[in-house]
């Protein structure tokens, strides 16, 4: 039960990557012009919440499995915490950066790309789309290396991770 769970909470963080970076923001930007910026915004930080939540939940349950012996698990925790440091380096890191760029800009009484701060925002709009890519990326590895099927115990308790590796790979 635990195994599907996982599956499915990772399912469900990847899709969401994919479909905000992948369709979700190039249609707003292509429809909205200049206030599309404000709800892609939005849109992202509810993604950065739910990358946090999806990244501590499978976080938590990958530990499990891999103290109860299930190395099928290991690799699949690092790939998750690098999509958590992307996710709190590109969002909780870049992006009040750049909402400060945004609303000095609207203060000043012009709009984003027409202020002085233009170039500033599109060198940290780039570096997060970078990440943003980065983590996608690592998503999608992610659902690659799912265990298919429920994984046994390779190693018995109180027995380390790393012989459970060494004995599947002879």
């Amino acid at each position: 039960m635990a195994h599907r769970f996982f599956r499915l909470v990772s399912m469900v963080w990847v899709g969401s990557l994919l479909t905000l970076g992948l369709i979700a923001a190039p249609v707003l930007f292509s429809m909205l012009g200049t206030s599309a910026g404000s709800v892609a915004a939005q849109l992202f930080r509810i993604e950065a919440i739910i990358g946090v939540v999806s990244a501590l939940v499978l976080i938590l349950i990958g530990n499990r499995f891999v103290k109860s012996g299930i190395a099928d698990y290991k690799r699949v925790r690092w790939i998750v915490a690098v999509m958590l440091l992307c996710v709190l380096v590109g969002y909780f890191g870049l992006q009040p950066f750049m909402n400060s760029l945004r609303m000095v800009a609207q203060e000043a009484g012009t709009d984003l790309a027409d202020s002085p701060y233009a170039k500033q925002f599109g060198m940290l709009h780039g570096v997060s789309s970078a990440i943003y890519l980065i983590e996608c990326l690592f998503g999608l590895a992610l659902v690659w290396r799912l265990p298919g099927a429920t994984p046994v115990a390779i190693v018995p308790k109180n027995k380390s991770a790393k012989m459970a590796a060494k004995r599947a790979r002879s």
